[in-house]
């Protein structure tokens, strides 16, 4: 499917105006999710520069500029592939915050905005003269999402923080390991997006309550700043990891593929690959070990509820294994399907681009970077059945719309702005 083909329906967040001020995932993230559903974009990139001791001209180096995500992982002609993800239907403008033109070029764009994302450490935009105390003088109704690894109160607050320690101290990193292993880490930055969901979760709020009055420090059109810590919005999903604790004085311990406390759920081993299974509905239960040939087992009463299933998982699970290993992957996913047992494949990157339900649900679009290249790139989530997300245009060159978008504020070009 090509995402500039088919017509554009009306978008849920037309008409908001957002500044990304944030670099690499986070922030980044939520801008991409708020721009896939119609906001105006304007990401702030910093110009190239040239840092001392390098090998260039005057012996110095040239840093390209610009979001460091554009030199992360793949590059095709110097440019990642990620970032024709990361910053679908957005706008690139370049500022030099270091300076008091760009910092004032960027409060003036501040001031037509709805929404202000950054995710620098605590203390950063208040050191360049942009706190929310300065930014909401002179724009009452503004939203300011502001990521930080550990939130901007606190006694860590001026930790700086990446998603592998928010995990870490979120909880996550311990629980993902085989029993008596090293924990490892997920393969992406799984706190970044957790945070940037929740973020834009906090900006939907925020731009709600603008339309009531909550109290005399909030009146009905006043904006307010949405607080996100890496390491909360991964705790954020740690389920009963503390109540656990908190009642029995249980610390969870990693488990592997299993799913601790709730049974069967895991990863079995075919002739030919693996597949996960979740049997820990009781009725599915009943139908998975019918499909798999142990009557017996559907049929114990002890094993009719998930308590009774957990003290015996160690049985059911060998019982699944036998079978699954005596099959292929196809055999046992046409087989369990059939019996309306939640089963899959572990899908690879080759798997995922030639799924028919994939392709079925708009998942795999279609792009064309500014330098030719066409390549897939993930759909949009959520789906919304009257005002559907959409990908509008390509992601941005550095600095591409940095005339365009300045010269809309009235007296304010590119040079007088503070731009490269």
């Amino acid at each position: 499917m090509n995402a500039s083909s088919p017509p554009i329906p009306p978008q849920a967040l037309a008409g908001i105006k957002v500044v990304e001020l944030g670099q690499l995932i986070a922030g980044p993230f939520a801008g991409k999710t708020l721009a896939d559903f119609g906001a105006e974009v304007i990401k702030v990139e910093p110009p190239p520069s040239a840092e001392p001791g390098g090998t260039g001209a005057a012996g110095a180096a040239c840093s390209p500029g610009g979001d460091p995500l554009r030199q992360w992982r793949m590059l095709h002609n110097g440019t990642s592939v990620w970032w024709q993800v990361q910053s679908r239907n957005k706008q690139s403008v370049v500022l030099d915050l270091r300076t008091p033109e760009g910092r004032e070029s960027v409060a003036r764009l501040i001031d037509e905005a709805d929404v202000v994302i950054e995710n620098f450490k605590p203390g950063t935009l208040e050191k360049w003269g942009l706190g929310h105390d300065v930014l909401s003088a002179r724009n009452p109704g503004l939203i300011m999402l502001r990521i930080s690894g550990y939130g901007q109160s606190g006694p860590y607050r001026e930790r700086p923080g990446f998603a592998v320690v928010a995990e870490a101290m979120g909880g996550m990193r311990h629980l993902n390991a085989e029993p008596g292993r090293i924990p490892v880490r997920a393969g992406v930055s799984l706190g970044d997006t957790l945070a940037a969901l929740h973020g834009v979760i906090g900006v939907l709020l925020a731009l709600q309550a603008r339309h009531h009055s909550i109290g005399p420090d909030a009146p009905k059109g006043r904006g307010q700043v949405v607080d996100v810590a890496l390491y909360e919005a991964v705790f954020n999903c740690m389920e009963s990891l503390l109540p656990e604790y908190s009642a029995f004085g249980a610390v969870r311990q990693p488990a592997g593929s299993a799913l601790p406390g709730i049974a069967p759920s895991n990863a079995y081993a075919c002739a030919d690959g693996t597949v996960v299974i979740g049997g820990n509905g009781d009725s599915i239960f009943k139908r998975l070990m019918i499909a798999i040939g142990r009557d017996d087992l559907a049929t114990d009463a002890e094993l009719a509820g998930n308590p009774g299933r957990v003290k015996r998982v160690a049985e059911i699970d060998a019982a699944i294994g036998a079978w699954t290993g005596a099959r292929s992957v196809e055999q046992v996913l046409d087989v369990l399907n059939a019996a309306s047992v939640p089963v899959g494949r572990i899908y690879t990157a080759a798997d995922i681009a030639h799924d028919p339900h994939y392709q079925a649900r708009d998942m795999l679009l279609e792009v064309t970077s500014a330098d030719g290249l066409t390549l897939q790139v993930p759909g949009i989530v959520p789906k919304l059945s009257a005002t559907p997300g959409a990908i509008t245009r390509r992601a941005p060159t550095l600095g591409e719309d940095t005339e365009a978008v300045l010269s809309r504020l009235q007296g304010l070009t590119g040079p007088k702005g503070g731009a490269a």
